[in-house]
């Protein structure tokens, strides 16, 4: 295979639908590859302006050349590949589809993004280390939206302060009043890589991952992960407020 059919099947892993069809649309609109490029991830940015020029996308090719190699990516990244279900029971009685508590490992496998949604969060939760480890690795952005406050009253639930600084250089979204009335943030999801999308009764905590009785699906689908982390970065101008913590230089990872 040649170096630039390689670089081909690269931008199509490196590209998510949403950024593919954007970049399609600004090149068609006669914005320059660099002008056009600030709609993907800015840690990705180098790699895939890299790889498109690899591809033959580069300075002196047809823009409709591009555009047409882009749409083509955003179309296979629609395309529904598998839903399953997802459960939690104790005792090892569920039989059908993965468990709550395997939840981390996808996190694990996160090499773009990981966007979850909890009312609710607990240190004793699978994944209150791995949204950790998730930050820690460079080109991973981890955002996180939760209720402001579930943990009132509740020693043992972190605020959302209390997350933002475990998940230093994550984005930590708590729910604000709207409207004269505060908001409670009651949505139960993961979205990994912007491709998986995991919905749950659980919250986070070790309860729900191991002992109570819940239920959710895990969907591989692009379009449909996509479109739930859009509506919320709509909802959250106005139903959330930001209370991150920023990673200063020296914590920031270091690749090897």
């Amino acid at each position: 295979m040649s170096s630039e059919a390689d670089a081909l099947r690269r931008l199509g892993a490196l590209l998510t639908g949403t950024e593919a069809e954007d970049l399609a649309d600004r090149l068609s609109d006669g914005e320059t590859l660099s002008s056009a490029l600030q709609s993907v991830v800015a840690t990705r940015r180098g790699e895939v302006r890299a790889t498109m020029r690899a591809a033959g996308m580069g300075r002196g090719s047809e823009p409709s050349d591009a555009v047409a190699v882009l749409l083509a990516v955003a179309g296979a990244r629609s395309v529904k590949t598998a839903i399953t279900p997802l459960w939690t029971m104790p005792g090892h009685i569920a039989q059908g589809g993965p468990l709550t508590s395997s939840i981390d490992h996808l996190v694990d496998g996160a090499t773009i993004s990981v966007t979850c949604a909890t009312f609710n969060f607990q240190r004793s939760s699978l994944l209150w280390d791995a949204l950790k480890r998730a930050c820690e690795r460079p080109g991973v952005t981890v955002k996180v939206y939760m209720d402001a406050a579930a943990s009132e009253g509740n020693a043992r639930t972190p605020t959302p302060g209390e997350v933002a600084t475990h998940l230093r250089g994550a984005t930590v979204l708590r729910s604000r009043s709207f409207q004269g009335k505060q908001v409670r943030s009651h949505a139960k999801f993961i979205a990994i890589d912007h491709r998986f999308l995991l919905t749950t009764s659980a919250n986070f905590s070790q309860s729900a991952e191991f002992h109570n009785v819940e239920f959710g699906v895990r969907v591989d689908d692009v379009a449909l992960t996509e479109a739930v982390e859009r509506e919320m970065r709509i909802a959250e101008r106005q139903l959330y407020e930001n209370c991150s913590m920023k990673r200063t230089h020296r914590e920031v990872p270091q690749a090897d």
